[in-house]
């Protein structure tokens, strides 16, 4: 248990005393018990100044969880000027009741469809050296309010064909954020102030719901490129290369993207595993909602025995990067996904059943933040799996509480041997013994 508390002390010019007594206490529990992760759960598990009512008040204190995550992310994770891209997600929790605060309906891709749940924004910091995922900023997802009587009354008015007489060409720079880019604008910011003495990002990668101008805009706001994915049935034109006339608007379209037929001076490479070959195709192309011009990336998926191909269209802002790096990238983005599943299956995240608005938001936080912890620890420790590395730290409890009903009796036992032997019964990886 002393890691942990060792780890944590770094903490402390940030936290409070007594706040980060509590905290170390709560994170040692997470780490050691079994069952769910709920505020009694974990009660259960603690040692002294860990009662129920004592974590019911840290988890409505309002904690600076950023500075936390950056605080354990720089000193143990990352190192200074280290190569690192920005990655965003959604990730939903199915909630029952009706008071947990934000619940409404959000899309869950893993029963699609929409469910009572929660939802919530996150940023990683993603390293390209280890290829990893390390959450830095979560907030909660609004619901949004039903508003049938409005639509009702006020139904939406066809116009005519044709454009309209008096209207003016819109720089399709200003636009119009929704709720959602504005939240995760302002996120943004908020890291990259808080990081940029240290790292220096210069991408952010989100999934294909970030396909379009007004989520190019965002990003471009924030001084970030854009890696994402666009859509399948996509209509691009590729950028013009003649000769400008010398009159009248120069033009910027050039033909149509046909993507069954690519010309073989786009094509970068290919390679085969036996069953299917991938192609890989790089150009610069536009489209006519969006302001600006798009790196392009369109790989190509065939079976070589059904002949059946499907393709999948990346694009990137920064013209100059590679096809290579801009497929590596929107790889490495689905790094967030484990960063979920850990915190869902180890941390409480389905887990927590808090109401009000702080105490979900700490509830969601201490999930992700275990996550990173858990990243340090077997940096340390040498285990493989966060399995190993809970029960590392059950087995332990159960050696430490034995043992002092051995000392009790007055037996002398060699005490650091049996805590480090106790702990690989029931691990996975099995640590080899020294000879």
């Amino acid at each position: 248990m002393t890691e942990i508390i060792s780890l944590l002390s770094i903490l402390h010019p940030i936290l409070d005393k007594t706040t980060a007594k509590q905290f170390s206490i709560i994170i040692e529990a997470m780490f050691t018990m079994t069952g769910r992760c709920t505020m009694l759960g974990i009660s259960r598990w603690t040692s002294k100044g860990g009662s129920y009512r004592t974590i019911q008040r840290l988890f409505k204190k309002k904690l600076p969880w950023m500075k936390l995550f950056w605080c354990i992310l720089k000193t143990h994770l990352l190192e200074k000027d280290e190569p690192i891209i920005l990655a965003g997600d959604e990730t939903v929790v199915t909630k029952a009741g009706k008071d947990t605060y934000g619940l409404g309906r959000f899309y869950s891709s893993i029963y699609n469809r929409a469910l009572p749940s929660l939802s919530f924004q996150t940023i990683s910091i993603i390293s390209t050296r280890t290829r990893k995922s390390f959450p830095i900023a979560v907030e909660q997802i609004k619901s949004k309010p039903k508003n049938k009587e409005n639509k009702a009354q006020n139904p939406k008015k066809k116009r005519g064909r044709g454009r309209p007489k008096g209207s003016k060409n819109k720089n399709k720079k200003d636009v119009k954020l929704s709720d959602t880019l504005v939240q995760l604008q302002k996120m943004l910011k908020e890291v990259l102030k808080l990081i940029s003495p240290y790292l220096k990002p210069t991408y952010f990668v989100y999934d294909g719901a970030f396909g379009h101008n007004n989520a190019v805009q965002m990003t471009r706001q924030t001084g970030l490129h854009l890696i994402s994915k666009l859509r399948r049935n996509i209509q691009l034109c590729f950028q013009f290369d003649g000769i400008y006339c010398g009159r009248g608007r120069p033009i910027i379209y050039g033909d149509a993207v046909d993507f069954s037929s690519l010309p073989s001076e786009y094509f970068v490479w290919s390679h085969s595993d036996g069953k299917n070959r991938t192609a890989y195709y790089r150009f610069i192309a536009r489209h006519k909602k969006f302001a600006d011009p798009l790196n392009v990336v369109v790989i190509f998926k065939t079976d070589l025995k059904t002949k059946k191909t499907a393709k999948v269209i990346l694009f990137c802002t920064d013209l100059e990067l590679s096809c290579e790096k801009i497929v590596d990238y929107y790889r490495l983005r689905f790094q967030i996904e484990f960063n979920f599943r850990d915190a869902k299956q180890y941390f409480g995240l389905e887990d927590f059943m808090v109401l009000s608005e702080q105490s979900v938001c700490n509830a969601v936080h201490f999930s992700f933040f275990c996550a990173n912890i858990s990243q340090v620890l077997m940096k340390k420790t040498g285990e493989q799996s966060i399995i190993d590395l809970k029960l590392r730290y059950h087995g332990r409890y159960y050696a430490t509480q034995i043992l002092k009903i051995v000392s009790n009796l007055g037996s002398s036992i060699k005490k650091d041997e049996l805590l480090d032997q106790i702990p690989i019964f029931g691990s996975i990886h099995r640590k080899k013994k020294v000879a």
